[in-house]
């Protein structure tokens, strides 16, 4: 148990501390400090910074693909448009509920670093396999094939960018504009680009 704790305790911190400071930005002896505990312990739990650095990921993206193979499975018997309306809401809150992490991976991918080309670029194309099928299925293949491709395209920039531009996200959630309220009334807007998009590629 006491193990469990330490590695909890040492994830927090350098979730908070990427977020802050950057990976590069962040020592080994700064995540320590802030968890409360010896170097020592980082190197025993996980190999040093970088080692840490892909515990995080993986254990990140791999609880982001079971929320959304479960929220796919839930909402198969939904038509096209609305499975894909609740694959959508169920991305924007694990992205909020795991804020820290989703603005410094979002960050990083900007940067076009090692990072982003030995880590996440594997389950980056997992995640857009997965919503591009679903997307796809939703849009019923009436639009043209690069129109799809653009529309797509648009759909996966609202999903970013959020965690793209934190000083302007945290300006939306001010007083009692919590963050489940961001969440809610964000996937709303895309809800709406959606609907729109499918009526004019019904009336065309």
């Amino acid at each position: 148990m006491q193990n469990n704790t330490t590695k909890e305790k040492i994830m927090h911190a350098a979730s908070a501390l990427f977020f802050q400071k950057g990976f590069s930005g962040t020592s080994v002896r700064d995540i320590a400090d802030k968890a409360s505990v010896n170097v020592s312990a980082i190197s025993y739990h996980f190999k040093g910074k970088q080692g840490l650095l892909e515990y995080a990921i993986t254990h990140y993206y791999e609880a982001y693909f079971v929320e959304i193979e479960k929220t796919l499975r839930k909402n198969e018997a939904l038509s096209a448009l609305d499975k894909l309306k609740e694959l959508i809401f169920a991305i924007i809150q694990y992205k909020y509920q795991n804020h820290q992490f989703s603005y410094f991976i979002h960050r990083e991918l900007s940067f076009d670093s090692i990072f982003v080309r030995e880590i996440v670029v594997t389950y980056l194309a997992k995640e857009n396999h997965l919503l591009s099928e679903t997307f796809l299925e939703a849009m019923q293949g009436k639009y043209h094939v690069n129109k799809r491709h653009f529309l797509f395209m648009q759909l996966k920039g609202m999903l970013m960018t959020p965690f793209m531009f934190h000083s302007e996200t945290q300006n939306q959630m001010i007083g009692s504009y919590s963050t489940e309220n961001f969440v809610r009334h964000y996937t709303e807007v895309i809800n709406e680009w959606l609907d729109f998009s499918v009526r004019e590629l019904t009336v065309k």
